[in-house]
């Protein structure tokens, strides 16, 4: 059955060994393509936040929470995880709008280049149609061509991605145990990995090997918590109820919804649960309306469209020193653990469309939302 609930233990084996940073690649001693290719992916707008954001699409697409209740990499079986690179490729394709190759993925103003991915840092696997090379006859690329290399690593909530001309002297060689003369290193499929000295010659964007993932809030939770929401297996509701309730004062992802609930309609849990918690003084807010304000007011992360973020209210006196917002005639700010539970305001009914709301900046601005 579709929305059977499936109980999926912690992982045992991180996603990836977390390396040793490269240096970064001096730019000015990179190839004119290499450059080029670095600048205009660079200067894309909102390059790299639309990049991430691939990035993390990608994963949570082959995951499948809503149907599957995957919520991390570990979970997906072998196949997927071999796929995970091109979904990526397909997400970036979309995103930046690149055509196709001639000879390879892409081609971005007449430059041909490849799309690599990799879970760990330096695992990336070169075919030998990318570098030029005497000893492959037929088989040999038509030139050395530009890759753009990427990684990411949910456990440890990085990505990073950047461009280097791959040429065979970049790549690995070993000594060869009988003669003792160098020789090309290939795997089973006839692909190298970068050498060494080689990761430290990549163009890196944004000027960082590593940089910040969205990141997947089930697999970071604490095991226990994560327990606890998951604990009841027959009803969505409760579960993301139970989500809300335990994962305070964060950003809470629709696909992250979807995953506890294992229902179409996250938004509909969602509002659900601001209905149910209201009597533990947990309010939800998401995007609409007045909550973005509120959120604000309370100094907290302002969720955007399929986002939310839940937090537990008390009342408190004008004084208090608190961020605080003013509604149904008292001051509420974010409560503290040893505060008494007080049911908190209908924020749900201020959110009402066509309403509109003097939001109050101070002590002195009494207005009600």
């Amino acid at each position: 059955m579709r929305n059977k609930f499936v109980d999926f233990p912690a992982p045992t084996e991180h996603m990836s060994s977390h390396r040793q940073l490269p240096s970064l690649g001096d730019r000015d001693e990179a190839s004119e393509a290499v450059r080029f290719l670095a600048a205009w992916f660079e200067r894309q707008p909102d390059a790299k936040e639309r990049f991430q954001w691939a990035l993390r699409d990608s994963l949570d697409e082959l995951m499948d929470g809503q149907r599957t209740g995957r919520w991390c990499y570990q979970q997906l079986t072998k196949t997927e995880k071999t796929h995970l690179g091109t979904v990526v490729e397909v997400n970036l394709t979309k995103e930046f709008e690149l055509a196709d190759g001639v000879d390879l993925d892409w081609n971005i103003s007449g430059i041909d280049l490849d799309c690599k991915f990799s879970k760990s840092l330096g695992g990336w696997e070169i075919p030998m149609e990318m570098y030029l090379c005497p000893a492959h006859d037929e088989r040999s690329g038509k030139a050395d061509h530009p890759a753009l290399l990427v990684w990411l690593c949910d456990d440890h909530n990085l990505w990073g991605a950047g461009i280097i001309q791959i040429t065979d002297d970049r790549l690995g060689w070993t000594k060869d145990k009988n003669t003792g003369l160098l020789r090309r290193r290939y795997n089973r499929d006839n692909k190298r990995t970068l050498s060494v000295e080689a990761r430290d010659q990549i163009c890196w964007l944004w000027d960082r090997p590593d940089h910040a993932l969205p990141e997947n809030t089930l697999r970071h939770l604490d095991d226990g918590v994560r327990a606890n929401i998951f604990a009841d297996r027959r009803s969505g509701q409760k579960r993301t109820n139970e989500l809300f309730s335990r994962v305070r004062n964060v950003i809470i992802r629709r696909a992250t919804v979807l995953t506890v609930a294992k229902q179409d309609d996250a938004p509909k849990r969602a509002r659900d649960a601001r209905l149910q918690l209201r009597g533990q003084g947990i309010i939800v807010l998401g995007h609409q309306g007045v909550h973005p304000k509120v959120a604000a007011l309370l100094g907290l992360e302002i969720p955007t469209k399929g986002e939310w973020i839940s937090v537990r209210l008390a009342p408190v006196e004008v004084e208090d020193q608190r961020p605080k917002f003013w509604h149904s005639g008292r001051w509420w700010a974010k409560a503290d653990p040893a505060e008494p539970e007080t049911p908190a305001p209908d924020i749900a009914d201020i959110a009402r469309p066509g309403r509109h709301f003097e939001v109050p900046l101070g002590p002195d601005e009494m207005a009600e939302l």
